[in-house]
């Protein structure tokens, strides 16, 4: 099992040395990424809600990678419908040329229908346009000259230079929990979903608009067959659960914990996602060493 850490984005955290040294922390720990989401235009009614602050991943994983050495550094999750694909190809390369090639995109179509409103990006056509710009992206990733006339962007003879140092550019995994994201996740390099109780999962249907996942064994299920979709390509199946939050817990049981990642990967999931407490910069490196201290982190 490989672990993702979502960086806790509270303001008293978001300053260049304590981002510096939570990064760090995490890079010699062993923990597989580093990952920051974004809400570029996020609604009051949202915040108050239960949303949270952001930065902009791409910025802050540049700073990230600066000041580490081998972590990976991913957007969990880019929200590709607000983006130009020809900017967001070229931000992704930046950083995966400065980084020597430790990105990992998770990407997913949104849901914040005040905040596409506010990007004056079309809601109902969310599907279309990420669809459009993640086949247009990995087009300019691996072809010379771009010809591309479609629905939502067009380019007349575009070239991306310099390209990504992987053949095909970053990996991306598709983040959501429904069949459309299962068939995306089996196009490209992987699946990420959340896995949560019921009650919280009748909340996220209404309010993120994906498909509630509420038992191990339906995950189980689905990552099968998004595994079988993919014709036996090698995938990563990213997994967030309730358990994520367990530094959250004032008593976490850790015992319970490696039990439920036993089962995880029995599932077939390759990857876990963390969530660290956000208090101050040394609580959260307490917490992240007290996690490395009961779950075998892989370097």
């Amino acid at each position: 099992m490989r672990f993702t850490l979502q960086y806790p984005v509270v303001d008293h955290l978001l300053t260049a040395s304590g981002v510096a040294t939570i990064a760090r922390t995490a890079d010699e720990l062993g923990f597989d990424a580093l990952a920051f989401t974004e809400h570029p235009a996020p609604s009051r009614k949202w915040m108050d809600a239960g949303g949270h602050a952001t930065l902009d991943p791409f910025a802050a994983l540049a700073f990230c990678a600066a000041v580490t050495d081998r972590i990976r550094l991913m957007t969990y999750l880019l929200v590709v419908p607000y983006h130009s694909p020809f900017a967001a190809a070229k931000a992704l390369t930046t950083l995966d040329r400065l980084s020597s090639g430790r990105v990992t995109v998770v990407a997913g179509a949104g849901y914040l229908r005040s905040e596409f409103h506010a990007l004056g990006v079309p809601f109902e056509e969310r599907n279309e346009i990420f669809d459009e710009a993640l086949r247009l992206m990995r087009q300019l990733w691996t072809t010379d000259t771009v010809h591309h006339d479609g629905d939502h962007f067009s380019a007349l003879g575009v070239t991306h230079q310099p390209r990504p140092l992987l053949p095909d550019g970053p990996p991306i995994l598709i983040g959501g929990n429904s069949r459309r994201a299962r068939e995306r996740a089996a196009e490209h390099q992987g699946w990420s979903p959340v896995l949560s109780d019921e009650a919280v999962a009748t909340v996220r249907e209404r309010t993120t608009r994906t498909p509630g996942l509420v038992s191990i064994g339906q995950l189980a299920e689905q990552a099968r067959q998004v595994r079988e979709a993919a014709g036996g390509r090698t995938l990563t199946i990213q997994a967030q659960t309730p358990q994520s939050g367990i530094l959250l817990e004032e008593k976490p049981s850790f015992a319970h914990h490696v039990e439920h990642l036993a089962e995880l990967a029995a599932a077939g999931v390759d990857s876990f996602v963390v969530h660290a407490p956000g208090s101050t910069v040394s609580e959260v490196v307490d917490s992240l060493q007290r996690y490395a201290g009961h779950v075998e982190l892989s370097a």
